[in-house]
């Protein structure tokens, strides 16, 4: 009998011991997830690999007329990516010219933003004539993307116009003259 005793007792020992083992789960548990988000902020014109436009002018035909300008470009797009800060909820896309050439008005307006982006896109400035001096372009924009590529963004429409009065007194011949046109996204 002392042995039946001591079996249940030792047998009951082991099912305490393992029950207080298997104690340690509760019916919830957690953990922690670390979550990062980089700020964000690019631009490029699209499609890349034609970005490059040539507009000009034309003669004209009777002697009395101004030349001519060639037709208005808008094969170009506007894309950005942003992730604001919160020091900055806003940012814009500014415009400038490395150069004016004297006595011709090159003109841009950026279209609403359209295609496949989403988030705080921005809004557009109209028409601008540019100069050597950044000007807003695009305002507004939060969190947002534009979408990649030709057909996303903000359409790019380009123009000349030869200066007017003593403007028009300023321009020269020339075979090619070039200017570079820069785009810049920066905080509010």
């Amino acid at each position: 009998m002392k042995k039946l005793k001591l079996t249940i007792a030792m047998s009951l020992f082991a099912v305490a011991v393992s029950g207080n083992l298997s104690a340690q789960d509760n019916n919830t548990d957690n953990h922690t997830i670390t979550i990062s988000i980089p700020e964000v902020a690019l631009v490029d014109i699209e499609p890349a690999a034609t970005k490059n436009i040539t507009l000009g002018f034309s003669a004209p035909t009777e002697a009395g007329n101004a030349i001519i300008p060639s037709a208005a470009n808008n094969t170009l797009w506007l894309n950005y990516s942003s992730i604001k800060s919160a020091a900055h909820p806003t940012r814009k896309v500014t415009v400038s010219l490395n150069k004016v050439i004297p006595g011709v008005d090159i003109y841009v307006t950026a279209a609403s933003a359209t295609g496949s982006g989403g988030g705080l896109q921005g809004n557009s400035a109209g028409l601008l004539t540019l100069n050597a001096t950044d000007q807003t372009i695009i305002s507004g924009i939060g969190s947002a993307y534009t979408g990649n590529g030709a057909n996303n963004g903000h359409n790019l429409t380009y123009a000349l116009a030869a200066g007017s009065g003593a403007i028009y007194d300023n321009l020269e011949a020339t075979a090619v003259g070039s200017v570079t046109v820069t785009y810049t996204i920066l905080d509010n």
